[in-house]
């Protein structure tokens, strides 16, 4: 089974404000743009956010493509001096533990569907100790498209073109949720981000945190295999 993991709010706790800080830095020296207002993040990618803040700059989509090869490249640059040496501490409750369980019973594939850009999910999972979990050349990643709904497809065929019925979303916003039905993917959901049990309902199941989760995934798993077996 392939399970695909968000980071924000999901395998990881706390890791934004950084990314948050080189991407606002980045629209100010690629785009001119005092990026000080706040608009929704949570669950998006990095060019969905960065369009909406440099419009609300005054740049126009046109200004806006042409320059979103510098700014993606000087993100990902400015991340990287940003980022604290270990992130360790901010791995989500029981996520580590799922993770190396995971692992250990050779019939699941970890991967990534995120908004992040692709090296800076990299380099958040690297120094989180947890990315060893997740191959390169695998997941779908904020750079691969701007549209959230268009990543599981891409992760999917990264993986060796997996079906639907045995691929399944990890996640801790609406939009998480939203892109698993997007694709047609089943969906579980913990309420570790910014967003409470109550919001997230939509999904097949909701986890209070990863050690709440692992059961949610077992079951998964096992129908998985029955149906498989059929």
């Amino acid at each position: 089974m392939l399970v695909l993991f968000d980071i924000d709010g999901t395998l990881l706790l706390r890791s934004s404000a950084e990314h948050a800080a080189a991407l606002r830095e980045a629209l100010a020296v690629v785009y001119g743009v005092d990026a000080t207002q706040k608009v929704h993040a949570a669950g998006r990618t990095d060019t969905a956010i960065a369009r909406d803040l440099a419009a609300l700059g005054g740049v126009d989509a046109e200004a806006f493509e042409a320059g979103l090869e510098q700014f993606r490249e000087l993100t990902a640059a400015l991340f990287a001096q940003r980022c604290p040496p270990s992130l360790a501490d901010r791995v989500a409750p029981g996520m580590g533990e799922l993770l190396e369980a995971l692992a250990a019973r050779g019939d699941v594939r970890c991967s990534l569907v995120t908004g992040n850009y692709e090296a800076i999910a990299r380099l958040k999972l690297e120094r989180a100790g947890i990315g060893h979990h997740f191959p390169l050349g695998q997941g779908g990643f904020g750079s691969d498209a701007e549209s959230r709904d268009e990543l599981p497809p891409i992760a999917r065929a990264r993986a060796g073109a997996y079906p639907r019925e045995r691929t399944i979303v990890v996640g801790d916003t609406p939009l998480d949720v939203a892109c698993a039905r997007a694709d047609g993917l089943r969906v579980l959901a913990v309420a570790t981000g910014p967003h409470p049990a109550s919001e997230l309902v939509v999904a097949d199941a909701v986890a209070a945190d990863g050690w709440a989760l692992a059961p949610l995934l077992a079951v998964e798993l096992r129908l998985s295999a029955r149906a498989a077996c059929s």
